[in-house]
């Protein structure tokens, strides 16, 4: 059984991702901020962690986070409260999240990313250009870390079923996929340790979503 921290654990990805870890014995501890929050997260078979990634610092996250053997960083400010939002979650959150789990000891870290392709070819505001400059910073980051990262860069995000079928790789087209199927794909990379220092790229498809996953544990360079 695995002990998964999840930042941003009332997000729609992160939600799935807990019901998952569950029903496969693991145990997902989701930090979130509102108190109404909690509730729905019991629901789904997660222990609720109260914390605030604006107001906490490095040693307070770090005790939240301890004792735990993984951490998955799904926290976004999905466009809300303009650049500003998104600089201190997706860009200072995720720093933030990196030095706690050094802190912590923890190893294994797993960031839900944007795939570079997001809305190219497009006129797209400049929030959402920033949106994209701040997620490559919070990748370039955790890349160059020592810590055992996996970065998952899934399409354009869908609320339909998931299929638990993909197409993930190093470099693929960019197409949707389903919140679920993303949230499958982060539980086989959490029960794959052998998958890690690889960035994925994720879109619907046809292939077993544990199948996708192990192909990586070739490709990635030994520890």
């Amino acid at each position: 059984m695995n002990s998964v921290f999840i930042v941003g654990g009332s997000g729609k990805v992160a939600r799935s991702l807990a019901q998952q870890l569950a029903k496969r014995g693991h145990q997902p501890r989701s930090l979130y901020r509102h108190a109404e929050q909690a509730e729905g997260l019991k629901a789904l078979g997660a222990k609720p962690v109260a914390g605030n990634l604006l107001e906490l610092d490095k040693d307070a996250l770090a005790k939240l986070m301890a004792g735990s053997d993984t951490v998955v960083f799904a926290a976004g400010a999905g466009g809300k409260g303009g650049a500003h939002m998104t600089d201190a979650i997706d860009g200072r959150g995720l720093e933030l999240s990196v030095a706690a789990a050094q802190r912590a000891g923890i190893r294994r870290f797993t960031l839900v990313s944007a795939f570079p392709e997001a809305s190219r070819g497009k006129t797209v505001s400049e929030t959402f250009e920033n949106y994209m400059a701040v997620k490559k910073r919070a990748d370039v980051h955790l890349a160059a870390t020592d810590l055992d990262w996996v970065i998952l860069r899934p399409g354009t995000l869908l609320d339909s079923t998931g299929t638990g079928n993909v197409h993930a790789g190093l470099a693929i087209p960019y197409g949707d996929v389903p919140r679920d199927d993303v949230a499958a794909a982060l539980l086989q990379i959490i029960e794959q340790p052998q998958v890690n220092r690889v960035i994925i790229e994720l879109t619907q498809g046809t292939t077993p979503v544990a199948e996708a996953i192990k192909r990586f544990v070739r490709d990635c360079p030994q520890a």
